[in-house]
């Protein structure tokens, strides 16, 4: 599956918070595959950032992670930049946000 979540940086981290991620920490990669998180993308437009996540079961992984001491060791660290996450109405929270459309779906669509 793929989801995309919706954070926000607190002012003035941006750059701290992109060094941060020049390469995450070996542990935090190996937790991701033992959960089954293949890939994960951010983009950022000011403090906005925006997350690319697939995986096989994003609330399964998230509910792990919330145990894992690797990840509860980089949220030490890289959650002090994080103002929140949204979710889908904007509202607080790690839920995905809502897909409006899907380039490679219609095509296939298009293609039965």
């Amino acid at each position: 599956m793929r989801v995309a979540l919706h954070s926000e940086l607190r002012d003035g981290a941006v750059d701290e918070y992109v060094e941060r991620h020049a390469r995450i920490p070996d542990d935090l990669v190996a937790t991701f595959v033992r959960l089954g998180i293949h890939d994960w993308t951010i983009w950022r437009s000011g403090t906005r950032l925006f997350h690319l996540v697939e995986c096989d079961d994003w609330d399964a992984a998230r509910h792990a992670l919330v145990a894992d001491p690797a990840d509860r060791a980089w949220q030490a660290d890289i959650g002090r930049f994080v103002e929140v996450f949204r979710d889908a109405d904007g509202d607080e929270g790690t839920a995905p946000l809502a897909q409006v459309w899907d380039l490679r779906a219609q095509r296939a669509d298009d293609a039965r």
